[in-house]
């Protein structure tokens, strides 16, 4: 890669890197426009349909939901005290890391003045400890020496008790030799062959793993090391993150989606897609309640089991082995998210998010009046305030019911105030929806190219040769797919960023070379 290459906009890590795009034309011509749907308005499918009608394809996006933004999308309710509030699927951290992410926000919000940042990152383990990021050096090697010096749980001591020559690895990530590597094996078992400090263990990595919404003892350990690289020993952008001010849909959906209407997209919420069968001239057939459109290309942009259902019912799209790869995508275990409002203030100097572990199953705490315009309006005016509960990974035969219960005795132990306070509605969401990554399937997983040239995949299920996870996986997959249709027509795709593809300092890198021998 040349040195531009290599050279990140001001503001962004130095050493993050350009992937240039395909080289092509500008955009279509008036007369050559293809018809191209895309099927999902997650985060995948916003990305694919925004740069294919910038480029000036006619673009159909379906969703089968009634709003955008699909993990992140929000409903609206009406409260018990009468109020008008947002519901949605739970708090997600936008980290600085997210570039590709982030410039797809930035075509409705430039400045992204509709994100705002939280000033820590706390985690708090059953036993009383707590770890901070808010003082810790953003800069590898110094944010891991930082952390360190810094945190209660993992202390100099504790380095003398590693495993070293098993911790390597951790210097020198790479995309996809950390799969070939490490793919066999469960992020719990890369921890005990390191003799990572228990503590430090609960704090952080399981913190990492179940991001993934998965138990660390099926977590392939090749995803836990990319986690590792990309917020912490691969990146100099650090472990703070931002958040929206405002719900999702107010604040990030409803105003690309109105973006995309005015590029001319055709945009159908509450309109599912049930199958797919390309046609003999190349295109595509897309099938919905409403009948059957014809497109001269489709994104695929669905969470792992909507994608399973369409491509079973859909028998002339792929090969028999793309098709078999296809059904073996992994459906994360269920997760709950609980969203009361109080009846009384949380104390004031509880954090606007806090990571919790050890704690019978509630794994984040947030008080959205921290950071959000709605709540902080409701809670100004009620003298109250609204925390989300969430339990990741919930384990089989878990009731619901007993999951909501849970939450709210863990609520109490950790902010024991909640305990004197009324509940004056509460809202939740149980849904299993989200990709899984167990021990040894990231041979199977499919990639953005489908064996038909006018098909690709986009979302965070998605294999993607770049040092990406979760929301910016979804990002960068959409944007990829798109570009991989227009550059079958010769139309330029999308410059996308990333973090360093290697472990950011050469010195480590050799020491890491030199370890594995």
């Amino acid at each position: 890669m040349s040195a531009a290459g290599r050279t990140a906009r001001r503001g962004r890590d130095r050493r993050a890197e350009i992937v240039p795009a395909a080289p092509g034309r500008d955009r279509f011509g008036s007369g050559d426009a293809p018809r191209v749907a895309v099927a999902g308005g997650g985060v995948a499918g916003l990305a694919a349909a925004t740069l294919l009608a910038e480029r000036g394809a006619r673009v159909t996006l379906y969703e089968r939901e009634q709003s955008l933004g699909g993990r992140l999308a929000g409903r609206r309710v009406r409260l018990a005290d009468g109020s008008a509030a947002t519901m949605s699927r739970g708090f997600h951290a936008f980290f600085r890391q997210y570039y590709n992410l982030r410039g797809l926000l930035r075509r409705t919000d430039p400045g992204l003045d509709r994100l705002r940042p939280l000033p820590d990152y706390p985690l708090r383990h059953s036993g009383g400890l707590t770890d901070s990021f808010a003082h810790v050096p953003r800069t590898p090697p110094f944010s891991a020496l930082g952390f360190v010096a810094l945190s209660p749980t993992f202390g100099w001591r504790d380095l003398t008790t590693m495993d070293a020559r098993a911790a390597l690895p951790l210097l020198d990530v790479r995309v996809p030799e950390v799969y070939e590597r490490f793919d066999g094996m469960s992020a719990t078992a890369f921890l005990e062959a390191v003799r990572f400090p228990a503590a430090a263990h609960h704090l952080a990595f399981e913190v990492f793993s179940r991001s993934f919404f998965a138990d660390p003892r099926e977590l392939s350990a090749a995803e836990l090391l990319l986690m590792f690289h990309i917020y912490f020993l691969g990146s100099a952008e650090g472990l703070l993150f931002d958040v929206p001010t405002e719900p999702f849909p107010q604040a990030l959906w409803e105003p690309l989606g109105d973006y995309l209407r005015r590029l001319g997209a055709d945009l159908r919420p509450g309109t599912p897609v049930h199958a797919v069968r390309p046609d003999e001239s190349g295109g595509v057939e897309v099938r919905t309640d409403r009948g059957t459109d014809r497109h001269d290309a489709t994104v695929l942009a669905l969470d792992p089991g909507a994608l399973r259902d369409l491509v079973a019912a859909s028998p002339a799209l792929g090969t028999p082995a793309w098709r078999a790869d296809i059904a073996a995508l992994s459906t994360a275990p269920p997760f709950l998210v609980s969203r009361l409002w109080l009846d009384r203030p949380v104390r004031a100097d509880r954090p606007g998010f806090l990571g919790t572990s050890g704690y019978n199953g509630l794994d984040n705490i947030s008080v959205l009046e921290r950071y959000e315009g709605e709540a902080a309006r409701w809670a100004a005016r009620t003298g109250g305030s609204v925390v989300e509960l969430h339990a990741y990974a919930v384990a089989p035969g878990t009731a619901p019911q007993d999951m909501r219960r849970r939450l709210v005795e863990g609520l109490h132990r950790v902010y024991p105030e909640t305990r004197r306070a009324r509940v004056v509605d509460a809202r939740h969401e149980w849904r299993a929806d989200c990709p899984f990554f167990p021990v040894g399937s990231h041979n199977r997983r499919p990639a953005v190219r489908t064996p038909h040239p006018r098909v690709t995949l986009a979302g965070d299920a998605i294999r993607c040769d770049l040092p990406v996870a979760l929301m910016e996986r979804a990002a960068t997959t959409g944007f990829l797919a798109a570009g991989a249709l227009l550059a079958g027509w010769g139309v330029r795709g999308q410059t996308l960023w990333t973090v360093p593809r290697a472990g950011r300092s050469p010195v480590l890198r050799a020491v890491c070379r030199a370890g594995s021998r």
